[in-house]
């Protein structure tokens, strides 16, 4: 097992004695991201199959592979630029007298990495990107979920980076909790908001700045003039990728009651478009294990005990009492209330409750009556109804007309608000996250030493009037 501390202690000796790292090399670090995950593709994609019992391989090429590539081109396509010191005006009247101010944007050191389960690959290296353009090193706790994955993981940045630059450490969640108490100069963790309480607590004893990126129900508000089709492809794309398994997947819908059988029909035959059979389809992905498979049905059991209408979209008809996999097929949950505890926990799997408002403003009031959300879609081409929907509630990101669409913009910042989280990386923004934006302040020289004697001790005359000479 990997001595987790002296691997720490190892890194930041080597940050203390090598400084921030150059351009160059953060480039070069970048690269050999990309030539392990593209060299890799096809063991990754097995690996996440096996993980899952059945995951799309062909979702993966696209979710763990190949969407990977964007974020880092773009990186090192601004790096240069990125990297520039900021020059900033010092005080009146000092600047005049050759005074200097500027922020220089520095590395942090070593930067613990906690990824999920549900895109292991991808949400280690889409955050990784922006890690190493700071210039930090990183040390990468994945989840044990995977654990196929985890070890080609490991197998794949263990050939590729020294210690010093990228180490990897295995194990449960008594590794887990030693990991997240670690002196870090600044911890990522994505995943649950429950357990992200516990990473951030334990961060706070070494008074760690954390990156949290915990999920949350992402409303779908279908608003005046959606193209129902469309949006109900759109919808049930982002819904049944990776089985719902995804911190921006759509968790509920809010549709104007005189739409929602409509929409009902359209998100059901867009599904049928998709899966014509599911059961034994390798494009369906199954729940990851017994446990979450359990969560989930116990999510829709709760809501039908207490009146839901629940809508299995199963194509071909098919029996999944008995199976190989943990897969639920896609389900459609109406006449929802906040006594079901579905409308409470978020989801993380194919189910979609869908509640109904009879004017807009319904829309925002419920929005606004839960926890800020990590995303929030709205379907629509009434720009004054779009315009009051996103003035009027906060989230992480939105999409328009789609969903899951802004995380994969590499110029946009990802990240949550309040529980649904803290922190962004992705893109410039990522890059300042990860960086100390240093100050530095330089004073004009000794000639003009004089000039201080009016607030230097021991003070004489009206000093007041000085300073508001100086505050002008």
């Amino acid at each position: 097992m990997t001595d987790m501390h002296s691997v720490l202690k190892k890194q930041k000796d080597y940050f203390i004695k090598n400084g921030a790292p150059s351009y160059e090399l953060r480039i070069d670090r970048l690269n050999r991201m990309k030539d392990i995950v593209l060299k890799n593709k096809n063991k990754i994609v097995d690996a996440l199959n096996e993980d899952f019992g059945v995951r799309s391989k062909n979702q993966s090429m696209v979710t763990d592979v190949y969407s990977i590539i964007p974020d880092i081109e773009y990186t090192k396509k601004n790096l240069k630029k990125w990297m520039k010191v900021d020059k900033r005006k010092p005080s009146f009247p000092f600047g005049l007298l050759g005074a200097k101010a500027e922020v220089r944007h520095e590395p942090v050191g070593t930067v613990g990495m906690i990824s999920p389960w549900n895109f292991p690959v991808n949400l280690t290296f889409a955050p990784l990107s922006a890690v190493f353009a700071a210039g930090n090193q990183v040390m990468h706790k994945p989840s044990e979920y995977t654990e196929n994955t985890a070890n080609l993981l490991k197998e794949m940045c263990d050939s590729a980076y020294d210690e010093e630059e990228f180490a990897t450490i295995l194990g449960g969640p008594e590794i887990g909790a030693e990991f997240s108490s670690l002196h870090f100069d600044h911890l990522l963790y994505t995943g649950s908001g429950n357990v992200g309480k516990l990473i951030m607590k334990a961060a706070s004893e070494n008074l760690v700045p954390v990156t949290l990126e915990l999920g949350g129900k992402s409303p779908v508000i279908i608003g005046d003039g959606a193209d129902l089709t469309t949006t109900a492809k759109r919808v049930m794309m982002g819904k049944t990728m990776n089985a719902g398994q995804i911190c921006l997947a759509p968790d509920y819908i809010l549709v104007k009651d005189s739409k929602e059988q409509d929409v009902v029909d359209e998100l059901k035959a867009a599904t049928a478009e998709y899966y014509p059979d599911i059961k034994h389809n390798p494009d369906y992905t199954s729940i990851i294990n017994q446990k979450h498979y359990d969560r989930i049905n116990g999510l829709v059991d709760d809501a039908k005990a207490k009146g839901a209408n629940v809508e299995e979209i199963n194509p071909a008809n098919e029996d999944f009492s008995q199976q190989e996999a943990y897969k639920i097929p896609p389900t459609l949950v109406r006449n929802v209330n906040d006594d079901m505890e579905i409308m409470h926990e978020e989801i993380f799997g194919p189910v979609l409750p869908i509640k109904t408002y009879q004017d807009i403003n319904e829309t925002t009031e419920y929005v606004n009556s839960k926890d800020r959300p990590l995303g929030l879609y709205y379907f629509g081409q009434n720009k004054a109804e779009e315009d009051k929907i996103l003035n009027n509630t906060t989230s992480g990101g939105v999409t328009v007309n789609d969903v899951v669409g802004h995380i994969q913009v590499s110029d946009l910042p990802f990240g949550g608000v309040g529980p649904s989280g803290i922190g962004r990386y992705k893109g410039y923004e990522g890059f300042l996250n990860f960086s100390n934006a240093r100050a530095i302040s330089k004073q004009v020289g000794s000639r003009f030493d004089k000039l201080f004697d009016a607030i230097r001790p021991p003070y004489k005359g009206d000093i007041e009037k000085v300073l508001k000479q100086i505050a002008k």
